[in-house]
């Protein structure tokens, strides 16, 4: 049997199997950023990530470059949510806690924006999904202010606010990328989306200049922004805008369970990162509620890619 009949045969597949990849590529990238801050400082590291990311791809989509006039606004207003306020948020946080609680905070992005349009659009929703997204929200919470319980307000307890921050704006970008994905392309979508949020990014990141210097160049500085530039920028973003080109929004929620795996894989040798008594209480809570808003906690990535090989199936059998 040629290997091609291996290989996923529709879309929806490979954007499964993309966005699969994508959370891998961003929960590994979580430690290493953290790991990378110890020579290069946020500003400076997010404005390089996404303006040397955007440099790269301009052979690849030169030739064909065209775009929707009428996608512009929602294209700047993407890219600042997106690059601009969420990636400094993030790296901010990850500096100030530990970068494992970052994809559990993460994680309940999807199930706390479903309760918040309870409180702020008047939704009507289930007595479930109610329940179940009051057990994130607190499982969430014991993860953000349990350093303040064990030793008073610190650091951590900043840094886990930022990063709750950056998930709410993350969730907001999936939701108004589809449509401009859709109309122009992933790949012209993930330039255009780098090229505005790094040139956002050159304001604070020549201010940090003046202030504190240039960054060290190191072994951490050169692993960390080449990281950040190839894999968690270029190949996860375009992984990223090709699934939402090709599943419902609603459905990449669940990709965000891989993160956890990806980190506490690269957080454990690289920082050494202790997981503790809270941190487990706070993941069993989230997926918890998660569980029981959503009853899918075995709808998983990769119950998703069998499920869609087995219709798959069912369709050529009939």
């Amino acid at each position: 049997m040629p290997f091609r009949n291996y290989l996923p045969s529709n879309k929806r597949k490979l954007a499964i199997i993309a966005l699969i990849l994508a959370n891998v590529i961003w929960g590994a990238s979580l430690p290493i950023y953290k790991w990378t801050l110890q020579s290069v400082y946020p500003f400076t590291f997010a404005f390089l990530r996404f303006f040397i990311a955007a440099l790269i791809l301009i052979p690849f989509i030169a030739k064909d470059f065209k775009f929707e006039k009428k996608d512009i606004p929602k294209l700047i207003f993407a890219s600042i949510v997106s690059i601009t306020i969420q990636i400094p948020l993030l790296l901010f946080g990850l500096k100030l806690a530990p970068s494992i609680n970052a994809p559990i905070i993460i994680s309940a992005g999807p199930i706390i924006l479903l309760g918040s349009s309870v409180i702020f659009l008047k939704e009507k929703v289930s007595p479930k999904l109610f329940t179940g997204t009051l057990i994130s929200l607190f499982g969430v919470m014991v993860l953000m202010f349990n350093p303040a319980l064990e030793s008073g307000f610190s650091g951590a307890v900043l840094g886990n606010f930022f990063i709750f921050l950056a998930t709410i704006c993350s969730v907001i970008q999936a939701l108004i990328i589809k449509k401009i994905v859709e109309n122009n392309g992933a790949l012209i979508t993930v330039f255009l989306t780098f090229l505005i949020g790094s040139l956002t990014l050159l304001p604070p990141a020549l201010l940090e200049y003046n202030s504190v210097g240039l960054f060290i160049f190191d072994i951490k500085s050169i692993i960390g922004i080449g990281y950040a530039v190839i894999l968690a920028s270029i190949i996860a973003h375009y992984f990223l805008f090709f699934g939402l080109k090709n599943i419902k929004v609603s459905e990449t929620g669940i990709f965000t369970y891989v993160d956890p795996i990806a980190t506490i894989l690269v957080a454990i040798p690289l920082l050494h990162e202790v997981i503790t008594e809270s941190y487990l209480i706070a993941t069993v809570l989230v997926f918890l509620g998660i569980y029981i808003a959503e009853e899918r906690i075995h709808y998983h990535p990769f119950h998703l890619l069998k499920k869609s090989s087995l219709n798959k199936l069912s369709e050529e059998i009939k």
